[in-house]
């Protein structure tokens, strides 16, 4: 009695995914979060698809402006992951790459081949009351990022290291 309605299941997530889909996917972005002590690393990974709307160099004025936004927002990071303010974490390190915010001419660029291209982000923090980092709560990166559907979270906690998935309908990351 249940196979027709595996069957639509399946024919409904066909719909969703090219079965060739690589593992660049867009609106879905990785995020790896571990906190150690006093110290709070967040590395983010995600098509940059999701957070410009495009993947081509920016060579519109347009297209500029949206890079440059994209890296203000990711540029505040505290704001960014909604990190509460009881933990006391100060951004010790910061760093951004995508080569859309380094706009020398790319390998193959010129020949016109499509690549992916991401934005990469590292955070470091230290926190004088870790244990208030109950949560992070990304309801704010999905605001800001609205081609944001989805994170992929390795969280490494003193509570061991799971992997868990993060929405823009169930924001909330769980130390």
């Amino acid at each position: 009695a249940l196979l027709p309605l595996a069957m639509a299941h399946a024919a409904d997530d066909h719909d969703h995914e090219h079965s060739s889909l690589p593992p660049h996917e867009h609106g879905v972005g990785s995020l790896n979060v571990a906190l150690d002590g006093q110290t709070l690393e967040l590395d983010l990974d995600g098509p940059s698809m999701n957070l410009v709307g495009f993947e081509h160099l920016a060579t519109t004025d347009a297209d500029k402006a949206k890079v440059n936004s994209a890296r203000k927002h990711l540029e505040d990071p505290l704001v960014l992951f909604s990190i509460p303010k009881a933990a006391g974490c100060a951004t010790d390190a910061q760093e951004l790459k995508s080569p859309l915010f380094d706009p020398a001419p790319e390998e193959g660029a010129a020949k016109g081949e499509h690549h992916h291209s991401d934005i990469e982000a590292h955070y470091a923090f230290t926190c004088s009351k870790p244990e208030a980092l109950e949560a992070l709560d990304l309801a704010q990166f999905f605001k800001t990022f609205p081609g944001t559907h989805k994170f992929k979270v390795q969280l490494i906690a003193p509570s061991g290291q799971q992997a868990v998935e993060v929405t823009a309908k169930a924001p909330t990351l769980k130390f």
